[in-house]
C-alpha cells in the first residue's frame, strides 16, 4: 500500500528531490573509494540489514526500535568515525581542488617522469632511500611548509643529491608541486593508519609514502634503503617491486599524458570547456 501511494504522489518535484540526495551519496562516495572507510561503510551496513531482517522476520520490538532511533546516534558517530574523509572533503571544496584543472604542461611532466625514473633507478642501484611525491590536483602546501624550500628545476642530479645519505636532506620527502618543479625536500609526511598493510615488516618511509597518498591524490616514488627496491603508491595502495620500464609506464599512467584518459569526467568536461574558451578567445582576436 505505501509503494502504491508513492507512485502515485510522485512528481517532478519528488523526481528533483530524489536525483539531488542520489547525487550527494554518489558525490561522496568519491571521498571514501578506495580508503579504509569504504571497508568500514560495507561492514557497518551489512551488520544494519542484517539487524533490520531480524528484527523484522522474528519480530523484535526492543531491536526495532534501536534501529528507528540509531540515526541520532550515527549522526554523532560519523564525523568521529570518518574524520579523515570528511577532513579531506571539506579541504578539497574550500580550495576549489575538486573544480581544479591546472596541472603542468605535457612537456614538462614528462620531464619530470624522465628525471625521476634516471633518479630512481641510480639511488635503488646504491640502495639510497628516497622519497619522491609529484603532486596532482590535491594540494600539498601543507607538507610543503614542512620541509626546506627549493622552488628548483626538476633534475636527476638534484634528486641523487638530496637523498646522498650524508647530506641534511636526505631524512624526509622531495615534493614536486603542480607546477613540475621541485618545492621542498626533507618534508614530513603523514604516516599511514591502515592496519592492512601488504607488507607488515614495511619501514617508515613505505608507512610515509601510503599515509600521503591517502590524503589526496598525490603520487609518491619510495625507494628501500635496504633492498634498493622500487614502489609507487597512489590512491591508499602500493605498487611494489618496480623496475625502471615498469616504474616509467606506472607513471606515465597516473602522471603523464596517459593520466587524462583515468580523470574523473568533471575533470574532463571542465578541460574540454577551458580549450573551447581558448579557442573562441583567439579567433576573436583573429577577427
Amino acid at each position: 500500500m505505501e509503494l502504491l501511494w508513492a507512485l502515485e504522489n510522485l512528481n517532478l518535484r519528488s523526481l528533483l528531490d530524489i536525483f539531488l540526495v542520489g547525487l550527494v551519496f554518489f558525490g561522496a562516495s568519491f571521498f571514501i573509494r578506495g580508503t579504509q572507510a569504504m571497508a568500514l561503510l560495507r561492514g557497518m551496513l551489512l551488520v544494519f540489514v542484517t539487524l533490520l531482517v531480524l528484527s523484522s522476520v522474528l519480530n523484535l520490538l526492543a531491536l526495532r526500535w534501536l534501529l528507528e532511533n540509531i540515526v541520532v546516534v550515527l549522526g554523532i558517530a560519523i564525523p568521529v568515525i570518518f574524520q579523515p574523509e570528511l577532513r579531506r572533503a571539506f579541504e578539497q571544496l574550500g580550495r576549489v581542488g575538486m573544480f581544479s584543472t591546472r596541472q603542468a604542461p605535457d612537456t614538462v611532466r614528462g620531464r619530470v617522469i624522465n628525471e625521476v625514473c634516471q633518479a630512481v633507478e641510480k639511488l635503488s642501484e646504491r640502495r639510497h632511500g628516497a622519497l619522491i611525491v609529484l603532486q596532482r590536483h590535491s594540494s600539498l602546501e601543507e607538507y610543503i611548509r614542512t620541509g626546506i624550500h627549493l622552488d628548483s628545476d626538476v633534475s636527476a642530479q638534484l634528486f641523487l643529491t638530496i637523498f646522498w645519505p650524508k647530506t641534511e636532506l636526505h631524512d624526509g620527502a622531495a615534493i614536486v608541486d603542480v607546477d613540475g618543479r621541485v618545492a621542498s625536500a626533507a618534508s614530513v609526511l603523514p604516516l599511514t593508519a591502515s592496519r592492512n598493510l601488504p607488507d607488515p615488516k614495511l619501514g617508515t618511509r613505505h608507512r610515509a609514502a601510503l599515509g600521503i597518498s591517502e590524503v589526496g591524490d598525490a603520487i609518491c616514488v619510495v625507494v628501500s634503503e635496504e633492498t634498493g627496491k622500487i614502489a609507487i603508491t597512489n590512491g591508499g595502495r602500493m605498487i611494489p617491486k618496480l623496475d625502471s620500464k615498469r616504474l616509467r609506464t606506472v607513471l606515465n599512467a597516473f602522471y603523464g599524458e596517459e593520466n587524462k584518459a583515468s580523470e574523473s569526467p568533471l575533470h574532463q568536461l571542465l578541460d574540454r570547456g577551458q580549450r573551447l574558451m581558448t579557442m573562441l578567445r583567439g579567433s576573436r582576436k583573429q577577427a
